[in-house]
C-alpha cells in the first residue's frame, strides 16, 4: 500500500530514497513479528499448525481490503492509526498472557508492541509535520480516512473451512478480540481520540469550507464512538447471551464469544 502512492512509490524495489528505506525497514520488522509468532504457536504445541498455515496462506492469497490511497497523506494517517492500534492490542495480549502464567509469551508480545509503538511514532512525525505544511489537505485527507474506517490487514482471513453458520472467520476473531479485552470499541475510540488531540486537528485555522467540515466531523468522532460503545454494552447487558464459535487453529475447540 505505501509504493501505490504517486511521488513515493519505489519503482525500483531498492531505491535509495529515504521513504523507499522506511518501507523495506518496517516490512522487515513486521516480517520478523510474524515469524517469532510462528515459531512461538509451534514449539507450544498447543495450535493446529497446519491451520494456521492454511489460514496464512489463504490471506496472502485473498488480499487485503485497505484503504485506497489517493494520496501520500492518506498512507501515512492509515499507518499510524494501523500501528497504534497494534500496539494496544500486543499490549493486552502480553498483559493476558502474563495473567495466565504464560510469560514467554508476555515477553514476545512486550517486544513486538515496542516495535510497533516505535513504527506509530514515526507514521505520528510525519503526519505532524505534513499538517503543518498543509492543514487542509490534511484534516480532508483524515476525515476520508476515519469515513472509510480502519480495516485491519486479516479482514479476509480463511481457514479453507469459511461459510459455517457461525459466521466468518474474522468476524469470529474479532468478537473473541473483543471479549477477552485484546482490541475493542473502547480502544477504537481511545485511538481516534489521541490522534485528534495529537495533531491538534481541533485547533486548525484557515481552512477551506471543504476542511472545516472535516474538521468538524473528525473532531466529532471521539464522543460518537463512545457513544455507540454503550449503547452495544447495553444490548450485550439485555441480551445476555454468549454464543459458541468454533476455530480450527486449536483443534476445532469451541470458544464462548459476544
Amino acid at each position: 500500500m505505501g509504493n501505490r502512492t504517486e511521488g513515493t512509490a519505489d519503482d525500483t524495489g531498492a531505491s535509495s530514497l529515504p521513504w523507499a528505506q522506511w518501507i523495506r525497514g518496517w516490512t522487515a520488522e513486521e516480517n520478523r513479528h510474524g515469524d517469532l509468532l510462528n515459531r512461538y504457536l509451534y514449539l507450544s504445541g498447543r495450535v493446529d499448525m497446519r491451520q494456521v498455515e492454511t489460514t496464512v496462506h489463504h490471506l496472502l492469497r485473498n488480499g487485503m481490503e485497505m484503504l485506497v490511497p489517493k494520496s501520500p497523506y492518506h498512507s501515512v494517517i492509515y499507518g499510524a492509526f494501523q500501528e497504534r492500534a497494534t500496539f494496544v492490542s500486543h499490549v493486552h495480549t502480553a498483559r493476558l498472557a502474563g495473567q495466565h502464567g504464560d510469560q514467554a509469551l508476555a515477553k514476545i508480545c512486550g517486544v513486538i508492541a515496542a516495535d510497533e509503538k516505535r513504527h506509530e511514532a514515526g507514521y505520528t512525525w510525519v503526519c505532524a509535520k505534513l499538517f503543518e505544511v498543509d492543514p487542509d489537505g490534511m484534516v480532508r485527507a483524515l476525515a476520508r480516512v476515519m469515513r472509510g474506517k480502519v480495516t485491519m490487514p486479516g479482514l479476509l482471513m480463511s481457514d479453507g473451512r469459511d461459510g459455517d453458520a457461525d459466521g466468518s472467520l474474522f468476524e469470529r476473531f474479532s468478537a473473541m478480540a473483543q471479549r477477552a479485552g485484546v482490541y475493542t470499541a473502547r480502544d477504537y475510540g481511545d485511538l481516534v481520540e489521541h490522534f485528534v488531540r495529537r495533531w491538534r486537528v481541533a485547533e486548525l485555522a484557515g481552512l477551506s469550507g471543504e476542511g472545516r467540515r472535516a474538521q468538524e466531523y473528525v473532531c466529532g468522532l471521539p464522543p460518537k464512538i463512545r457513544r455507540m460503545e454503550e449503547l452495544a454494552h447495553q444490548r450485550a447487558a439485555a441480551c445476555s447471551e454468549l454464543r459458541p464459535a468454533r476455530f480450527s487453529w486449536i483443534f476445532d475447540r469451541h470458544v464462548m464469544v459476544g
